[in-house]
């Protein structure tokens, strides 16, 4: 790869003349300076070793890049907790992006995929054939886009995102429920959840202050208390229908493909919907009209 890096006199020249030249340069400076992944053909390993330590739901969304990397083999993921980053105070797990009890909670449901052999705590000197946070390395745009092929992009991959990618029991208890996530993260603005108070069977899942925040919108919503996330992804897999924002809740909708609507943050649209019965709204009449529909269709 060829490139002359410019001083910063040439650069600052090159901004002032040539605003598009300069964002083009940037980025090849980023192209230039990022590390090289090596692509592994499948080995024919009995196992195969991955490493994240990213959000809850990002993992959900690396999920296919592991598959198809993986191939025949057995899945071993390692994840690194206590990873500090700054937020605007919103995250869930504050200033971690992930810790020991996300991880202890993720565990169940992970390992009842089929493909799963283990999921532990990574430690220094483990072996790893794939090391997922390398993504966040190169110079893509984590605001935009589609997370799960932003793995695709890196290890030189691809898998059908249309069809489910975890596997569970569905709960029959929510068979006539209207399944609710929405953190104070990625809220569209202007929508209000406030006409699904003409709806009955309305259950909420997440964390209790969220509820009580939703419960101010809706009075008769009711809170599901889950002990952990194989519990949560069968709630979600048994509801007649799920609605949620860009949370962790909609990562596990998405990978079982429930019938489910996403409420899609204009600043940040990262959370791409495929596959059958998925829809997804940023204004309010289309919400209205899509909660109605399929609800008359289900």
């Amino acid at each position: 790869m060829s490139f002359k890096k410019l001083n910063k006199l040439s650069l600052l020249f090159l901004k002032l003349k040539d605003k598009k030249a300069y964002k083009q340069y940037k980025y090849a400076q980023q192209v230039h300076e990022m590390p090289i992944i090596p692509l592994i053909e499948n080995r024919g390993k009995a196992f195969i070793n991955f490493k994240h330590s990213g959000n809850l739901g990002d993992i959900i969304y690396a999920l296919p890049a592991m598959y198809a990397l993986a191939g025949e083999a057995k899945i071993n993921l390692y994840l690194q907790t206590d990873n500090f980053v700054q937020t605007d105070g919103k995250h869930p797990l504050g200033n971690v992006v992930l810790n020991d009890k996300s991880v202890a909670l993720l565990t169940p449901l992970l390992l009842a995929q089929p493909q799963f052999n283990c999921l532990e705590i990574f430690q220094e000197n483990q072996p790893i054939d794939y090391d997922l946070d390398l993504f966040r390395t190169m110079p893509l745009h984590f605001d935009k886009g589609h997370i799960s092929r932003w793995y695709f992009n890196v290890f030189a991959t691809t898998y059908d995102l249309g069809k489910p990618w975890i596997i569970v029991k569905p709960d029959s208890s929510m068979n006539d429920k209207i399944v609710i996530a929405r953190s104070v993260r990625y809220n569209a603005p202007f929508v209000n959840y406030s006409f699904l108070s003409n709806y009955n069977n309305l259950i909420f899942i997440g964390l209790p202050e969220e509820y009580e925040l939703m419960k101010l919108s809706i009075p008769q919503l009711e809170y599901k208390k889950t002990s952990d996330f194989l519990t949560l992804a069968s709630i979600i897999a048994g509801a007649k229908l799920f609605i949620g924002n860009q949370s962790f809740p909609y990562s596990l909708a998405e990978a079982i493909k429930v019938p489910r609507i996403l409420e899609s943050y204009y600043l940040s649209p990262n959370v791409i919907p495929e596959g059958e019965n998925t829809y997804e709204f940023s204004f309010q009449p289309q919400f209205e009209y899509l909660v109605k529909k399929l609800l008359k269709n289900a």
